[in-house]
């Protein structure tokens, strides 16, 4: 870590360049062209915010300690039960700042169509002189952090750098869990030259001065009034999915809101896929599954629970990694039974935010198995009226940390993946699993992704919401296109990975769950694996591949008779339903929508009426 004070900043605007070495041992700065830029860069923004100092983050240990013992002296952090849960701390945010803000989240590209009518809009020059002008003074009296970063494993040839310029401490300490922060990403950015520059202030706080704003045709990030993760932690949703899903898709590769997870056989044999599923669907349980005893000698590994970026190698061979190194998870819910190892994985080293404290000053959550509140996330004394943790209280803290995190995490190579899968939250209607029928008809069943809303979230119960790919907070540019770019996949290998969808969500006409789902859920991953490797067949049917229902290892599980059948059933008056509604929903796209794509819609339509 390396400081500038306000007397260089006013005085010699032009010495920040040279004296804010980014490690410690270091007195100049590599006046390499590639750094350059980037010192020009935090001259300007120092000099429109203002800050008392600068700090260049070299991301060791000892500077986070540091930052986490400044934030405990300041109160930005109160250290949690040191025996119970040591090197754990809670951070309580603002009231008003508990969530992603997708309505203040913007593309600012030049051609509005290019954003397409899954994002909000803005024009560049006026979305940079809007936040601009929030921008100005507006680190008066704090410090300036800069934040080398890496997203991927520091050597591998798919993984992309950025810098993240900020005033909160607590965002630095998080983005030396969640990426690999520091030196080695500002040497990569040296020898490429490449990277996403994020610039952030968490501002006045004030709601109606908030704002996240993304330039991809400049690879800019600009992000002003929050200090919550999903608005702050810039490398994460902004960076490794919005920005990088523009670059991916310039650059010939995926950027995807995925899971991936490796499932070990008996025998030894692994299968890495990856897994994209809408919120409250079961992605982190997934991604972390316990094989339940009936599955003797299976494993599972962990290598990423939320983003996959996806390439193909010269084989034509399409492969995976993880652009991040830590979790950044929602907590409510978690406990030994719906996760064990994510319970255990946050047990110590953890940031927690916004969750509850009990008398002996441990965090508690809802549906924790343990402990009683006595404090609730706002601090105040927990009467019992209400959640005691807010509903999207978060655990940051490192991958390596998982029980069963995969070394291969780190592989610059990434992993092959067998299999991708697609899955919603639906009651009825969708089976357990299916298979598409080829690529093509993938992405339309990916494109058509949906879950039903709850009560609890919406006040209505039932509601279809589309969200393809599971990428509709997320995609920075206009869906169509991001269909095309899919679609094109299959010009470039003909040794893609099969696609799948599933629903661990089928109920009964009583409202209770066909399949027990969690750790049982390796049952239909098994038959996933079965089907790549040649061993099952299948049914044929109009929306796809279905097992038969002895390929589906049920033994001992506790369902009501004739559930399996239901489960794997295909209501086709329903699908006709369904596959007319997504035709209505790709017709929103208008005239970008990719002729292959409403060519397989239609062919769907049309086998399920000439079945029906």
């Amino acid at each position: 870590m390396r400081t500038i004070d306000s007397a260089d900043i006013t005085t010699a605007p032009k010495r920040w360049s040279i004296i804010a070495a980014p490690s410690n041992d270091r007195e100049t700065m590599p006046q390499h062209s590639r750094l350059q830029d980037l010192n020009s860069w935090v001259d300007a923004v120092a000099a429109r915010t203002q800050p008392d100092r600068i700090v260049w983050c070299d991301g060791s240990d000892a500077e986070y300690h540091r930052l986490v013992a400044q934030m405990t002296d300041d109160g930005t952090l109160l250290p949690l039960n040191q025996d119970r849960y040591p090197g754990c701390y809670l951070h309580r945010s603002d009231p008003d700042d508990v969530a992603r803000v997708e309505h203040l989240t913007f593309v600012c590209t030049s051609d509005e169509e290019d954003a397409g009518p899954n994002n909000n809009w803005m024009a560049p020059d006026a979305a940079h002189a809007k936040i601009d002008a929030l921008f100005n003074g507006a680190m008066r009296g704090r410090t300036m952090y800069v934040v080398p970063y890496c997203m991927g494993p520091i050597d591998s040839p798919y993984a992309r750098c950025g810098v993240e310029i900020t005033d909160s401490p607590y965002v630095v300490v998080n983005m030396k869990l969640m990426t690999r922060m520091g030196d080695a990403a500002l040497a990569r950015i040296e020898r490429d030259g490449d990277y996403v520059k994020g610039l952030h202030s968490t501002g006045t706080l004030d709601p109606d001065q908030r704002f996240i704003m993304h330039f991809p045709e400049s690879l800019e990030i600009k992000s002003y009034g929050s200090g919550y993760g999903g608005n702050a932690l810039l490398g994460k949703k902004c960076h490794a999915l919005r920005i990088a899903s523009w670059q991916a898709r310039k650059e010939g590769w995926l950027a995807e809101h995925m899971l991936i997870v490796g499932v070990q056989s008996p025998a030894g044999d692994t299968h890495y896929l990856a897994c994209a599923f809408p919120s409250a669907c079961g992605k982190t349980n997934l991604a972390m599954l316990i094989p339940p005893a009936s599955q003797p000698g299976w494993k599972i590994w962990t290598l990423g629970d939320d983003i996959a970026w996806l390439h193909l190698d010269d084989a034509g061979q399409l492969r995976a990694i993880n652009p991040e190194a830590g979790y950044f998870g929602v907590v409510p819910g978690t406990n030994e039974k719906t996760n064990k190892n994510a319970f255990d994985t946050i047990r110590s080293d953890t940031i927690f935010t916004n969750v509850a404290l009990t008398e002996d000053n441990c965090p508690w959550w809802e549906d924790k198995g343990e402990g009683t509140p006595a404090t609730d996330w706002r601090g105040n004394p927990y009467s019992g009226d209400g959640p005691a943790a807010h509903p999207n209280a978060r655990f940051t803290v490192r991958a390596t940390a998982n029980p069963v995190y995969s070394e291969l995490a780190e592989a610059p190579d990434g992993v092959p993946i067998s299999a991708i899968v697609f899955g919603g939250r639906r009651k009825q209607l969708a089976p357990l699993v299916f298979e598409a029928k080829d690529w093509h008809h993938g992405v339309m069943v990916a494109a058509g992704v949906a879950s039903e809303t709850t009560a609890a979230a919406t006040g209505a119960v039932g509601v279809v919401r589309r969200d393809p790919m599971a990428m509709k907070p997320f995609c920075g540019y206009n869906f169509a296109d991001y269909w095309a770019h899919w679609l094109s996949f299959a010009e470039r290998s003909d040794t893609l990975p099969r696609v799948f969808h599933v629903n661990w969500f089928r109920q009964d006409s009583d409202g209770r769950f066909l399949w027990p789902g969690f750790g049982e859920n390796l049952r239909v991953l098994r038959w996933i694996i079965g089907r790549c490797d040649g061993q099952l067949e299948a049914r044929d049917t109009a929306i796809g591949h279905l097992p038969h229902e002895a390929d589906i290892d049920a033994h001992d599980l506790d369902m009501a008779p004739g559930a399996l059948e239901t489960l794997l059933d295909v209501d086709m008056a329903g699908w006709d339903a369904e596959i007319a509604a997504v035709g209505e929903y790709l017709d929103a796209f208008g005239a970008r929508v990719p002729d292959r794509l409403r060519e397989t819609q239609l062919k769907v339509r049309d086998a399920l009426k000439a079945v029906s």
